[in-house]
């Protein structure tokens, strides 16, 4: 199957059907293309996002299956919850955006590289300023030590990553994130694939045709009015 080529100056191109997308690598559709944000905003509600290493054309995925959370569905395990009664952090959201990114893009010791390239920083710093990228930080005595971000389309936050520079913070940001969603009447949490960490949180691996059919219901809903809101 021949994968398409997106055309950067016309950011309104429509994606192909998803039918499409590779099985391997799973779930690669297109290549090439721009990151405004017409496209980014018009792949996330189409279960596409972009992700791809540096020196290499942008590709857009849509695995199949997905991995999900239903926020109802979040499982805290006992030690967790010990760890979350501690208030050892300090839960902030939207107060450091492109500090959560610049740490997520920072190489991983396990492989050493990173695909939060600075054209990705920069088209989620645009959309951050447009109201749809957003994070969730923790701080500890002042200092940011853990975090994540992701896209808020409608009543759907989509994942994109995390970090922690201190045991236990990034889990306890979303554990946090997951029931301040809830409390803004969110239905799902895009988790994209498949890992252990998620899995043991409560995440879930539903049909690409699944979660296709819940974004079109669910992005064009409106959370409640207090979402994002400081």
């Amino acid at each position: 199957m021949q994968l398409t080529l997106l055309d950067p100056d016309h950011p309104e191109q429509p994606f192909p059907p998803l039918h499409k997308a590779l099985n391997d690598p799973n779930g690669l559709l297109a290549f090439g293309g721009c990151l405004s944000p017409q496209r980014i905003i018009n792949a996330y509600r189409h279960g596409i996002f972009p992700w791809y290493n540096p020196g290499e054309p942008i590709l857009w995925w849509s695995p199949n299956p997905r991995l999900v959370l239903f926020p109802d569905k979040l499982t805290v395990s006992r030690s967790l919850n010990k760890t979350l009664r501690k208030q050892l952090f300090e839960i902030r959201h939207d107060s450091a955006f492109e500090q959560v990114m610049a740490a997520c893009a920072a190489p991983r010791r396990e492989d050493g590289g990173t695909w939060i390239t600075e054209e990705m920083q920069y088209a989620y710093r645009n959309l951050h300023k447009l109201g749809f990228a957003h994070s969730f930080e923790a701080w500890q005595n002042g200092k940011l030590v853990g975090g994540l971000y992701g896209i808020a389309i409608g009543q759907v936050f989509f994942g994109e990553s995390m970090f922690h520079s201190k045991t236990d913070a990034s889990k306890v940001v979303f554990v946090t994130m997951v029931r301040q969603l809830i409390a803004w009447g969110y239905q799902l949490i895009d988790c994209q694939v498949s890992s252990e960490h998620l899995l043991s949180l409560g995440a879930e691996e539903i049909s690409r045709e699944d979660f296709q059919a819940r974004l079109k219901q669910l992005c064009s809903l409106r959370p409640l009015p207090q979402a994002w809101q400081k």
